[in-house]
């Protein structure tokens, strides 16, 4: 390390800690390519310049020093670091006061099968398609004042599966306001960090505020590696689409209005795509409000998202399920005040070889655990119902629970959730289910946008399946807070059911 790297504090990233050190040692600082860093001046134009002087030198590292950087889009190249040291933040600029705007989206994409925010990726903050071999690199910060959480959504309009049942009340003039046209997306930015192909990337140690619709998006791309990020944002945190060989570890993701960590298989690339071989480990999903998070207050005062739900914070596979889902575990994994875990899978795609273990869950706003397969059929001419086979989940300890939604596994009739093993569960409700509650028989709503809270309340306070086979229940206890006149668990067209160890079982 020279005494310029220890004087821009970097000396605890010696070349060999770089995720690429064969290219890591040439190094460009931003500064010497124009940027101010004052908060003032909009930088992206210079920072753009010290990746293209790195690019053209066959990779390097941008250096971003403690400053503000007021940034339009930010343009990625194959074997690039971008380092923000301490006390470095790249602010998103906002078109309406800073005298420019991001990039425009690109053409060519048909949003018919997925919203706006899934079909483009160059009108964010940053940007890379099919990039090789480039790194974003803490311990600085984005910070997305000036990106927006909104977009159009698909094109499709069978609305039946669109939107979740729990907007059914909006109107229309609400549904505008987070849905707006297309053409007034123009010049304005969408998303932190996205990602369309591309191939061996890290992003590690920063954080992000306000992340737009998505705080990172990443389509089509391969070894992909997500490391100690702290996310605290409006809309999505991390969404994976279509991606494989991706590892998101030691992460925390506050996101109250919408998934803090979720995996999908839409058809932004044209074609249905599985999502495959990804490990999500030792993370924390929240839905504290936005902020607070990283102001360290972690308030409480929302308690309704957007779509009209509780707040929302969770780890997801879902919604867009066209390509299905292959080889996914989720483990040691802290959910604060949000939705629990969702496995979906209603557009055609296949969800098979998922494991989930050793999960902690407190303060659930919807159903710990909601497993289902549905008819949505969100894709091109020939799309079919998918599956849902050989779920392991294990390990989950969730209390202080929403009474009215228990642990759910609802396939449809003909079409079986099969092959699921619940082994050493133990759920704490809240109580006060009555016996008109009990009495529910929900309806089953093939072709409705999945959510937990899609049947209503149901009639079990601590597992309902329904349409299942092959269903193996292992050391699953419970319990409610105050007395719940429905039963503790309810089983309806299940077959080869395997109960063990289960006082709950009548």
């Amino acid at each position: 390390m020279t005494r310029r790297d220890l004087a821009l504090g970097l000396a605890s990233l010696p070349l060999a800690a770089l995720p690429f050190p064969a290219h890591a040692a040439r190094r460009f600082d931003v500064r010497d390519h124009g940027a101010r860093g004052d908060g003032i001046a909009v930088d992206s134009d210079a920072i753009n310049a010290a990746i293209e002087a790195a690019s053209r030198s066959g990779g390097g590292t941008v250096l971003l020093t403690r400053g503000r950087y007021l940034c339009f889009s930010i343009r990625l190249r194959s074997r690039v670091t971008l380092l923000l040291a301490e006390g470095a933040v790249i602010e998103a600029a906002d078109p309406a006061r800073h005298g420019g705007r991001y990039d425009l989206p690109e053409d060519g994409i048909d949003q018919l099968y997925q919203d706006f925010g899934h079909s483009h990726w160059r009108n964010s903050l940053i940007w890379g398609d099919d990039v090789r071999e480039v790194a974003i690199l803490g311990p600085g910060a984005i910070d997305g004042a000036g990106l927006t959480r909104d977009g159009p959504g698909a094109r499709w309009k069978r609305q039946a599966g669109e939107r979740p049942l729990s907007m059914r009340a909006m109107t229309q003039a609400q549904i505008d306001d987070l849905e707006p046209a297309a053409a007034a997306m123009a010049g304005k930015g969408n998303k932190a960090i996205a990602f369309k192909n591309g191939r061996d990337i890290r992003l590690s140690g920063f954080t992000i505020r306000k992340g737009g619709h998505f705080a990172i998006l990443a389509t089509g791309t391969q070894k992909l590696r997500i490391d100690g990020l702290t996310i605290d944002t409006d809309r999505d945190g991390i969404d994976l689409d279509c991606v494989r060989d991706v590892v998101v570890e030691r992460c925390r993701v506050n996101s109250p209005n919408d998934d803090a960590i979720v995996i999908k298989s839409s058809h932004a690339l044209g074609r249905a795509i599985a999502a495959e071989d990804i490990l999500i480990r030792d993370c924390d999903v929240s839905g504290y409000d936005m902020g607070s998070l990283i102001d360290g207050t972690r308030t409480t005062r929302q308690q309704i998202a957007p779509d009209q739900d509780r707040v929302t914070g969770r780890i997801k596979l879902g919604t867009e399920s066209n390509g299905g889902y292959r080889n996914i575990r989720i483990e040691d994994c802290r959910f604060t005040r949000c939705r629990g875990l969702a496995l979906e899978t209603v557009d055609g795609g296949v969800m098979e070889h998922i494991v989930a273990r050793r999960l902690t869950m407190r303060d659930v706003t919807t159903a710990p655990l909601f497993l289902r397969l549905g008819d949505r059929r969100r894709g091109p001419e020939g799309t079919g119902i998918g599956a849902i086979h050989h779920v392991e989940i294990s390990e989950v300890d969730a209390r202080g629970i929403d009474h009215r939604f228990p642990a759910t596994i609802a396939g449809l009739p003909g079409h079986p959730i099969r092959d699921v093993t619940l082994r050493d569960i133990h759920l704490d409700y809240a109580g006060g289910g009555t016996a008109q509650d009990a009495a529910r028989r929900p309806g089953e709503l093939a072709d409705a946008y999945p959510e937990p809270s899609m049947f209503g309340v149901l009639p079990a306070w601590a597992l309902w399946a329904r349409h299942a086979q092959r269903l193996t229940i292992e050391r699953f206890t419970a319990a409610t807070r105050s007395p719940d006149q429905r039963p503790p668990l309810l089983f309806d067209d299940v077959r080869h059911l395997t109960v063990r160890n289960t006082p709950l079982w009548r």
